[in-house]
């Protein structure tokens, strides 16, 4: 008898660890049932934080080649019943940054907006807001990356059509980088300050240019942040 009581003792306390383990290993990371889009009762649980750590987790499994397949059946099926996405990432264009796979995101997970240069303008604007105070994210990100064509064409003064305003709206973060005496686009080392440079600025930005979003971090309900994308080793770093 006592070594049955031993057993049933021993089989408790090691199912009791498997189970500690497994939900260690899911905290705050929405992927955990087959890669299904954010659930309402999973997103009112978030955090501007735990967003961003597990934007970073995610990042991570994408640089090791780890990524979380989806089911993407079952997910579009899911995602009929509504969104409810953690977090939006405003992109430059450059077909190299898949900005979902990057961060490690499935169907109905974030909101991506994407523009040459990562520049904010009022349609951006407006849709961070929609995000934000309708939809429920708890994070914006800016998120820059390696040798950005649009900062090169601003770095040179390149004008080419409705292209020229566009850059144009780069252009003081290439005013606001010193120290370098080559300022063209063959600099790269210049190139990178001005990317990192208008990331911050574009975060900084936003803060100034829209009171509802200034207003939801103030209370906590989201955080703004940059990032950088290195193209080198899909590696994103957040400044």
């Amino acid at each position: 008898m006592k070594k049955i009581a031993r057993l049933l003792v021993l089989t408790s306390t090691l199912s009791l660890a498997l189970s500690n383990a497994a939900c260690a290993s899911n905290h705050g990371n929405t992927h955990a049932k087959g890669g299904l889009p954010t659930t309402p009762e999973q997103q009112a649980k978030l955090t501007p934080d735990a967003v961003l750590a597990d934007l970073k987790a995610g990042n991570a499994k994408f640089v090791a080649g780890d990524y979380n397949m989806p089911d993407l059946t079952k997910s579009i099926k899911a995602a009929n019943a509504g969104q409810f996405p953690k977090a939006y990432v405003l992109s430059c264009v450059d077909s190299r940054v898949p900005v979902e796979l990057v961060f490690n995101q499935g169907i109905g997970d974030i909101f991506v907006g994407r523009v040459a240069g990562n520049a904010e303008n009022e349609d951006q604007l407006g849709s961070m807001e929609f995000a934000s105070a309708v939809a429920g994210v708890k994070l914006i990100v800016v998120l820059g990356h390696e040798a950005c064509g649009a900062v090169k064409g601003a770095c040179d003064g390149v004008e080419l059509g409705n292209l020229t305003m566009l850059l144009e709206k780069l252009a003081p973060a290439v005013r606001a980088v010193d120290g370098f005496e080559d300022r063209s686009s063959k600099n790269a080392a210049f190139v990178d300050k001005v990317v990192h440079t208008n990331v911050k600025r574009t975060v900084e930005d936003i803060r100034a240019r829209s009171a509802v979003l200034s207003g939801l971090e103030k209370e906590g309900k989201i955080k703004i942040v940059g990032a950088y994308y290195s193209l080198k080793d899909g590696s994103v770093s957040f400044l």
